[in-house]
C-alpha cells in the first residue's frame, strides 16, 4: 500500500494513468487544419443572417478540465484510495489477545472490543490461529488457539468482571509454546503483573494497549463526625476535575429514588477528593448505594450496608415504675435524644435481647441476675454495645468494687464523689477536650456544662487507656473497655439533671449519636463476621448494575472477613450484599483503603492507545462524482450546441427534483394512516434495540391472536412506532419495552405523548426486570423508565386495588403476571372520593381509563409467539409455567378490553340501583 498523508491506494500502479491525461487534452483540442480564405463576391449577400445552430471551431478550456477533472477522479477511484489506512505488519504465528478484564475495563469496554475485533481481522487476513483470554476468567490447560472467524462470532458474549485477576501469574508461567501477545490493559498497577508479562515475553513479542479515557473509582459511604463522607479516587494526578456522586434510596412508597447529590472536587494534582453529605436521619437511613454519575462501573458504584442504617436501641430505667415528675425521669432524657437517630424498644432484658438491638441501655442498673447478666454477655461478644448510666443504686451498691465486674468497663469506689453544692467546699468541674482515641473527638465542649456528683473509677493501671471523657481535672467522666466483638461503656453520671447539666445540652445528644452509630458501626472485619453464615442478598455485575444474588451459595464468616480485610472480591465471592439474620454487609469494588496506581510498563514494551480510525475506502465517492462531472459534460456539451435552454432546464429539474421528498413523505404519512386505522392495530414503541423490538413485535401478535379467538376484538398486525415522527392519535394502545440505554424523546415527542395521554391513549410501559431488581429494588431500566416519565404528564399512581376494573373487564384476576411475577402493577390512583356501593363488592371509581400501567413482568415474552403461533420464550416450569403464562395472556385481555370500553364493568354496579330508582 501507497500512503500519501490520511489516504492510501491498494492499487498504486494504476495512478501511472494520470501520465495519459496531458495526451488526452492534446486530443481533445485537436481540430482540423484551417481551411484557405478565398474571397467570393457573393458573401455580401449572407451578411446580417444568423444560423441558429451554432459550432465551435473548438472545445472551450473549461470544458476540457471538467473531462480531464472526471477522467482523473477514474482513474485514482480504481487506484483503491482508501481514508485513515491502518499500515498492517503481516504477523505470522498464533496470537493471543489478553484482556484484565476488570471492573476497570467496563468503562470503555465496547472500544475494546472494537480493538479486539480488528486484531482478528488482521489474523484473519494473515491466517494466523488466535486465541481470547480474560485474566478474571482465564481458560483452564493450554490456550484455546482457532480461527480468527471462530473468535469474532464470540465476542459478544465476552464481559468483564467486578474484581481483579486472583492467581493471574501462576496461570501465566503454566503456559507452553510460542506465541505473540497483544494485552488490553485496564491501567492499574498489580503485584502480578510484573510476573505475568515476563512470562508472556518468554512466549513471543508483547504489545500493550492502554485507554486514555479517565478512570474514577468510589470509596464506600461512612458514618464519621455526624455526617456521610464519600471519597472518589482517580489513579494519577492531573488537572483540577470534579465528580457529581448520586444517592440512591427507596422514597415511603418504596420506588427508588435520587435521595442527593454530591460534587466532589479533585484539586490539581490530587488523587482523592472528598465530601461531606449531611442528611436527615430518616434519608440516611434509606440509602442503598452510592455511584459516580455517567459511569458504568463497579467501581463506581459503593453499596451501602449496616454502617449507615438507624440503630435499634433497648432501654431499660430501674427507676421507671417510680411516681414523680416526668423531667426527673432518666429515661426521659435518653428518648428525647436518641429518637431522632435509633429506633427504641423498651421492656424488660430478657424480652429485648432477641430483638437483636444494636444498643442496650440501663440506667442505674446496678445488679443483674445470673440468666441476664450470661445472656448480656453473649449478646456483647457478638458486637453489641452496652451504654450504662450511674445513679444512687449504683453508687450504693458494691458492684465492681474489689474485682472489676464483666459488665463495667472499671473498678468503682464505694459512695461517689459531690464537688459542687452545700454540702460540699468545691464548685462544680467543667468538662476537658475530648482526646483523640475518644469517639466524642471533635465534639465542641460547652462552657455551661459542669459535674455536680459523680461516681469515682479506681486509678488501676488501665484506667486512662479506657476513659474516653473527663472533666478538667482529670477525673474520667466516661469509660469503655471491649467485650468479646463488642463494648461496654459507663457514664459516671445520671443520665438526668441530677449530678450534672450534661443532659440539658446539645452534646449529650451529640455524644449519645456517635455511640450509638458505633454499634457494630462500621463494616465488620475479619473478627466482625466470623461463626456465621453470610448469605449474598444482591451482587454487583462490572458495569455497576445491581442484580439479585439467585441461588448463590452462602460464604462462611471466615472468608467473607478476609475479603473485607483486602478489600477485594473475587470469582468465588462477589461484589454485593451479604445478609446474616438483620445484619448486612456491604463487599464493594473499592474498600476504604484502596489506593488506585497507575501501571508502569518497562521501557522495552510497546504502549498504544485503543483510538482506532475506520478506515474509509473513496473508491465509491469518486466513481460518482466522475459520473456527476460526465453528466455535467454532457448537459454543457448540448448548451453550447445550442440544443439546449440551459436555464429553462435547470429550473425544470429544480422544480422536478424538490418536491420528491415532501411527496415521498407525505405518501408514507398516508399509508401509515391507512394501515394504522384500517383495524384496531395494537402498537409498540420501537426503542433501536432490534431484539426488544422484535420481541414486542411477536408478542403483541400473539396477544391479538388471543384476542381473535376468544373476544369480538380482531386486531390487524401490530405495528412500530416511531415517537419522533409517527401519529400516536392511530393507536388505543400502545406498549414501551424501557431499556437501559434507550434515548430520551425529543420535546416534541413528550408534546405528542402527552396528548396522546391526556386524549385517552394507554401506554404499557414495561421494564422487563421483575426478577432482577434484587435487595434494593432498582435496575437500570426501572431507573431509566423514572427519567422517561419524569416530562409526562402522568397522574399519581397506585398498585392496582384488589377492586380495579382491570380486574375484571372479561377475566376475573387478582394476579398480572407476564414472563415474571410477583411485582406490582401500578395505575392511576382512584379519587380520593371513589366510595364502596352498597351491596356492591365495587367502588365507584374513576369514569376514565387510566392512561399509564406500569410494571416489569416483561409481559411481550410471555404473550410472544412464531408465525407458525408457537411460543417463543419459556414461562416457568411444567404446568406451573403454562398456568403463569395463560394469566399473563388474561391480563392482556382484560387490558385491552379496558382499553375499548373503559369503565363499563364498573358502570354496571350501578344498574340495581338504578331499576330500583326507576321502579323496574
Amino acid at each position: 500500500m501507497w500512503i500519501i498523508g490520511p489516504i492510501g491506494f491498494t492499487a498504486p500502479l494504476l495512478l501511472w494513468g494520470l501520465l495519459a491525461l496531458p495526451v488526452l487534452w492534446w486530443l481533445l483540442r485537436a481540430v482540423p487544419p484551417a481551411p484557405i480564405r478565398r474571397r467570393f463576391p457573393g458573401v455580401a449577400l449572407l451578411l446580417g443572417l444568423k444560423d441558429e445552430d451554432t459550432e465551435a471551431d473548438r472545445t472551450p478550456w473549461w470544458l476540457l478540465l471538467l473531462r480531464m477533472a472526471a477522467l482523473a477522479a477514474v482513474i485514482v477511484a480504481f487506484a483503491g484510495p482508501v481514508l485513515n489506512p491502518v499500515v498492517r505488519q503481516p504477523g505470522t504465528g498464533p496470537l493471543l489477545v489478553l484482556l484484565d478484564g476488570t471492573w476497570a475495563d467496563a468503562r470503555d469496554w465496547p472500544r475494546r472490543m472494537d480493538r479486539v475485533a480488528q486484531l482478528l481481522d488482521d489474523a484473519g487476513r494473515d491466517g494466523r490461529p488466535v486465541a481470547v483470554a480474560l485474566l478474571t476468567d482465564p481458560p483452564p490447560g493450554d490456550l484455546p488457539f482457532q480461527a480468527a472467524d471462530a473468535w469474532a462470532a464470540r465476542l459478544a458474549s465476552l464481559t468483564p468482571n467486578p474484581w481483579e485477576p486472583v492467581g493471574a501469574a501462576g496461570w501465566a508461567q503454566g503456559l507452553t509454546g510460542g506465541f505473540e501477545t497483544f494485552w488490553l490493559s485496564d491501567g492499574l498497577a498489580r503485584p502480578d503483573r510484573a510476573a505475568v508479562l515476563s512470562a508472556l515475553q518468554a512466549r513471543g513479542a508483547v504489545t500493550v494497549f492502554e485507554g486514555a479515557r479517565p478512570l474514577l473509582a468510589l470509596a464506600p459511604p461512612v458514618w464519621r463526625d455526624g455526617a456521610v463522607r464519600l471519597a472518589a479516587l482517580r489513579p494519577a494526578g492531573g488537572g483540577a476535575a470534579e465528580a457529581e456522586v448520586v444517592i440512591h434510596g427507596p422514597d415511603p412508597a418504596g420506588i427508588e429514588r435520587d435521595l442527593a447529590r454530591l460534587t466532589l472536587l479533585f484539586a490539581p494534582g490530587d488523587t482523592r477528593a472528598e465530601g461531606v453529605l449531611d442528611l436527615p436521619p430518616e434519608l440516611r437511613n434509606r440509602i442503598t448505594r452510592a455511584e459516580i454519575a455517567g459511569l458504568r462501573s463497579a467501581g463506581a458504584v459503593a453499596l451501602a450496608d449496616d454502617s449507615l442504617r438507624r440503630r435499634k436501641v433497648a432501654l431499660i430505667d430501674a427507676q421507671e415504675g417510680r411516681e414523680g415528675l416526668q423531667l426527673l425521669s432518666p429515661g426521659h432524657y435518653l428518648r428525647q435524644a436518641l429518637v431522632p437517630h435509633a429506633d427504641l424498644i423498651e421492656g424488660g432484658l430478657a424480652a429485648m435481647l432477641p430483638a437483636a438491638p444494636d444498643v442496650v441501655v440501663l440506667v442505674d442498673v446496678a445488679r443483674l441476675s445470673p440468666d441476664e447478666e450470661e445472656a448480656l454477655t453473649a449478646w456483647l461478644e457478638k458486637g453489641g454495645l452496652l451504654l450504662r448510666f450511674a445513679g444512687p443504686r449504683l453508687a450504693a451498691s458494691d458492684v465492681s468494687r474489689e474485682a472489676e465486674a464483666p459488665l463495667l468497663p472499671v473498678r468503682l469506689r464505694a459512695g461517689g464523689r459531690a464537688v459542687g453544692g452545700a454540702m460540699s467546699w468545691g464548685e462544680p468541674r467543667a468538662l476537658a477536650s475530648f482526646p483523640e482515641n475518644s469517639p466524642f473527638r471533635g465534639l465542641a465542649v460547652p462552657e455551661e456544662v459542669t459535674v455536680r456528683a459523680q461516681v469515682l473509677a479506681q486509678p488501676d493501671p488501665d484506667l486512662a487507656a479506657r476513659t474516653i471523657a473527663a472533666l478538667a481535672d482529670g477525673t474520667p467522666l466516661v469509660t469503655r473497655k471491649a467485650v468479646g466483638q463488642g463494648q461496654v461503656v459507663l457514664f459516671h453520671v445520671t443520665a438526668n439533671a441530677e449530678w450534672s447539666t450534661l443532659p440539658l445540652s446539645g452534646l449529650f445528644v451529640q455524644m449519645l449519636e456517635r455511640l450509638a452509630i458505633t454499634a457494630r458501626g462500621a463494616a465488620p472485619g475479619a473478627e466482625g463476621v466470623e461463626g456465621e453464615v453470610w448469605v449474598p442478598s444482591a451482587t454487583l455485575d462490572a458495569f455497576g448494575r445491581v442484580q439479585d444474588a439467585g441461588r448463590l451459595a452462602g460464604v462462611p464468616g471466615e472468608r467473607l472477613g478476609a475479603a473485607l480485610a483486602a478489600g477485594r472480591p473475587g470469582p468465588d465471592m462477589p461484589p454485593g450484599l451479604y445478609a446474616a439474620g438483620e445484619r448486612r454487609v456491604a463487599l464493594n469494588v473499592i474498600g476504604p483503603d484502596t489506593v488506585l496506581e497507575p501501571v508502569q510498563w518497562p521501557a522495552g514494551v510497546a504502549v498504544e492507545g485503543l483510538a482506532v480510525s475506520p478506515e474509509h475506502g473513496l473508491k465509491g465517492p469518486l466513481l460518482a462524482a466522475a459520473l456527476a462531472l460526465l453528466l455535467v459534460d454532457i448537459l454543457a456539451a448540448l448548451a453550447l450546441s445550442g440544443r439546449l435552454r440551459g436555464a429553462r432546464v435547470a429550473a425544470a429539474l429544480l422544480l422536478a427534483l424538490a418536491p420528491l421528498p415532501d411527496r415521498a413523505q407525505a405518501q408514507d404519512a398516508e399509508a401509515f394512516a391507512v394501515q394504522a386505522t384500517r383495524n384496531v392495530v395494537l402498537a409498540h414503541v420501537l426503542t433501536g434495540d432490534a431484539r426488544v423490538d422484535g420481541d414486542a413485535e411477536a408478542g403483541l401478535r400473539g396477544l391479538g391472536e388471543v384476542l381473535f379467538q376468544r373476544t369480538t376484538i380482531e386486531p390487524a398486525a401490530p405495528m412500530g412506532v416511531n415517537l419522533e415522527t409517527d401519529e400516536l392519535a392511530f393507536f388505543p394502545f400502545l406498549y414501551w419495552p424501557v431499556t437501559a440505554d434507550q434515548p430520551l424523546p425529543s420535546a416534541a415527542a413528550y408534546a405528542r405523548i402527552n396528548r396522546y395521554l391526556r386524549t385517552g391513549g394507554l401506554i404499557l410501559f414495561d421494564t422487563r426486570d421483575g426478577d432482577l431488581a434484587g435487595a434494593t429494588g432498582a435496575t437500570p431500566e426501572s431507573a431509566r423508565l423514572q427519567a422517561i416519565a419524569a416530562p409526562l404528564d402522568i397522574p399519581p399512581l397506585e398498585p392496582v386495588p384488589e377492586d380495579h376494573v382491570l380486574t375484571r373487564t372479561f377475566y376475573l384476576i387478582q394476579d398480572f403476571p407476564g414472563r415474571h411475577q410477583g411485582r406490582a402493577v401500578w395505575v392511576e390512583a382512584a379519587p380520593p372520593d371513589a366510595e364502596q356501593v352498597e351491596g356492591m363488592p365495587f367502588r365507584n371509581l374513576n369514569d376514565g381509563v387510566t392512561p399509564v400501567v406500569m410494571g416489569g413482568n416483561d409481559w411481550a415474552a410471555a404473550w410472544a409467539v412464531d408465525p407458525r403461533g408457537v411460543p417463543i420464550y419459556p414461562v416457568g416450569r411444567g404446568y406451573a409455567g403454562e398456568r403463569q403464562r395463560e394469566m399473563a395472556y388474561r391480563f392482556g385481555v382484560n387490558l385491552i378490553m379496558h382499553v375499548l370500553t373503559g369503565n363499563y364493568k364498573s358502570d354496571q354496579v350501578h344498574v340495581p340501583a338504578l331499576l330500583e330508582r326507576l321502579g323496574q
